[in-house]
């Protein structure tokens, strides 16, 4: 190879990185943050193109329910299966091969699992392998892609998992190069790091702890998104300022329409 021609190599490699979600540029990522709360769970999310949709789950009876707290679990009635997987296979049977008309949209369910990992995961298995190709991105490209969160098996097990299983990360975790390629995106508690409340703009202190965490993200292939943060359309814009490449958020709707 000659030198020119490997110099254009890298131009194009740069290119291509520099276009990449993953290291802060371009348009955010947006996380319907407890999907499963609202007044129509899935297809609100769905008909706004949310690219992640959050849904958490308890271990009752031998079925994962959807809550938020053990009390909630006891005594709740929606399944994750009749909620959302069954849901999600009608539409990529409806779509042909994808859960939307947009044959752009491919979105991530996002299992916060409140239970035992060791107890939910094994069922969680069981119900996405009833329809896998609905779930897994190397049956077909347009899948929906499931990430585990919450409580979830310890990173040096990652690699034991089906490969249609991903994991919410943490800044504080390391993972050597083939366990980061099962990590979806790196995720942490906006308080831990800022006081900040979503009016006018972010302190300078803030501002330097945020962009530790986040240049950290980046720097080991992954977005990044904050929970806890202050969910207004000022809010969105300045995380998207710092680099938050993921913008969690109980407004679905307007966050779509305001960072894209």
């Amino acid at each position: 190879m000659t030198r020119n021609l490997f110099l254009d190599v890298f131009l194009i490699l740069l290119t291509g990185i520099m276009a990449s979600p993953l290291v802060g540029i371009g348009q955010p990522l947006v996380f319907a943050h407890n999907d499963y709360e609202k007044p129509q769970p899935l297809a609100n999310a769905l008909a706004a193109r949310a690219d992640f949709i959050e849904a958490d789950v308890f271990l009752r009876n031998g079925q994962l329910v959807l809550a938020h707290t053990p009390a909630e679990a006891d005594t709740a009635k929606r399944t994750l299966e009749a909620t959302y997987l069954t849901p999600l296979g009608t539409l990529f049977t409806q779509y042909n091969g994808r859960v939307s008309p947009d044959r752009r949209y491919a979105p991530t369910l996002m299992i916060d699992v409140k239970d035992k990992a060791d107890e939910v995961l094994p069922i969680l298995r069981t119900l996405i392998e009833k329809q896998i190709i609905v779930f897994s991105r190397h049956s077909s490209a347009q899948a929906v892609r499931v990430v585990v969160s919450g409580n979830r098996p310890r990173v040096e097990n990652y690699l034991d998992f089906p490969l249609y299983l991903f994991f919410d990360g943490r800044p504080s975790e390391l993972y050597d190069d083939e366990t980061v390629k099962r990590v979806a995106l790196i995720s942490d508690n906006f308080r831990s790091y800022a006081r900040w409340d979503g009016n006018g703009e972010i302190s300078d202190e803030d501002k330097a702890k945020l962009k530790r965490i986040i240049k950290r993200a980046h720097e080991a292939g992954c977005p990044i998104r904050f929970w806890n943060a202050p969910d207004t359309p000022n809010a969105w814009k300045q995380l998207r300022k710092l680099g938050v490449d993921v913008i969690n958020t109980d407004h679905v709707t307007e966050c779509v329409e305001a960072v894209r």
